[in-house]
């Protein structure tokens, strides 16, 4: 277990402990819930740096930092669908969450080709979870129906569409794998 390792596992934990604090009956719950968000997201970027920068990268820190990021991101997003309760809300999750479904099993199906990097990371993908990630600290800093959330909306609302750009990027790499008329299936 490396440092980085430990950084993400406790990413993880914090998904608890951010749902406890979101739910407190408490005026400040909602930045407690978005302080140990922000933490996380912090540690998602430093188990990264770290784990180059110390030459520490793991099979383990490849299969569990994207676990790690997946569950606390879904994790936020529903509690937010449940306390906004609207389509402004409810739409952009259901992108974010079947995006990253869809994502998934496209990675999973590339990796047995033998193609994982034609669907690695790219820059479009890193521009949507900051902005994502943005947006759901500040959504649950508030409380529906403050202004700070209607501009938390309006910066999930561009991750939304940064989500579907990027989905079409990793299938449009992936296509020439996936077009039926080329593998006559």
């Amino acid at each position: 277990m490396t440092i980085p390792n430990w950084l993400t596992l406790s990413r993880i934990l914090m998904i608890p402990i951010c749902i406890f604090f979101y739910y407190l009956p408490f005026q400040w719950s909602y930045w407690g819930a978005s302080a140990v968000f922000i933490l996380a997201a912090v540690t998602d970027w430093l188990d990264g740096y770290l784990a180059r920068k110390l030459n520490q990268t793991t099979p383990f820190g490849a299969f569990i930092d994207p676990v790690a990021d997946k569950l606390i991101v879904m994790a936020a997003l529903v509690m937010l669908v449940e306390e906004h309760n609207t389509l402004w809300m409810t739409l952009p999750a259901i992108i974010m969450v079947g995006r990253e479904i869809v994502i998934s099993a496209l990675r999973e199906w590339m990796a047995e080709l033998g193609k994982r990097a034609s669907v690695a990371v790219n820059m479009i993908g890193k521009y949507k979870t900051t902005f994502q990630m943005i947006a759901i600290a500040v959504l649950l800093s508030q409380p529906p129906g403050t202004l700070l959330t209607n501009i938390g909306l309006i910066v999930l609302q561009v991750a939304a569409v940064l989500t579907i750009w990027s989905m079409f990027v990793y299938l449009k790499a992936a296509w020439p794998d996936l077009n039926i008329s080329k593998n006559g299936r």
